[in-house]
């Protein structure tokens, strides 16, 4: 269920690219997922969105010589859900890393999972204060 709602907001980013319009509307006609999928879609995405110009900054101080306007969209929208998730919910770190992983080897690049990966573990040892290299 989650990775559909996953799934649905990464294409819903994606169409914001091209169409800034409300997170509802980006939605609506995605018909590839139940009330229940759409109802947490919509939570994902209003944040991602909201909070978009903060995990712009995350993933710029991360990507070592790839900015936000280097990275292809898919990769960039891919990270922005997934650091959202990491940040501002309660779903496990474990979880959010590896169903973004699994995203990116679906839609992202070929190098996508490895480089989300490695930002992602990043951002998640530096909030929770483990030092790099620790379990």
């Amino acid at each position: 269920m989650r990775r559909r709602a996953r799934e649905a907001v990464l294409r819903a980013l994606y169409g914001w690219e091209y169409l800034a319009a409300p997170a509802d509307e980006l939605l609506a006609d995605d018909g590839d997922i139940s009330p229940s999928e759409a109802e947490l879609a919509l939570t994902l995405l209003a944040g991602v969105l909201e909070r978009r110009e903060q995990l712009d900054e995350i993933i710029d101080r991360r990507a070592q010589g790839w900015g936000v306007d280097r990275l292809a969209l898919v990769d960039l929208n891919l990270l922005r859900l997934a650091l959202y998730e990491l940040l501002h919910t309660a779903t496990p770190p474990e979880v959010v890393m590896d169903e973004a992983v699994e995203l990116a080897k679906s839609y992202g690049t070929d190098k996508a999972p490895s480089f989300v990966n490695g930002i992602l573990d990043r951002v998640w040892r530096e909030a929770s204060g483990k030092p790099a290299g620790a379990e």
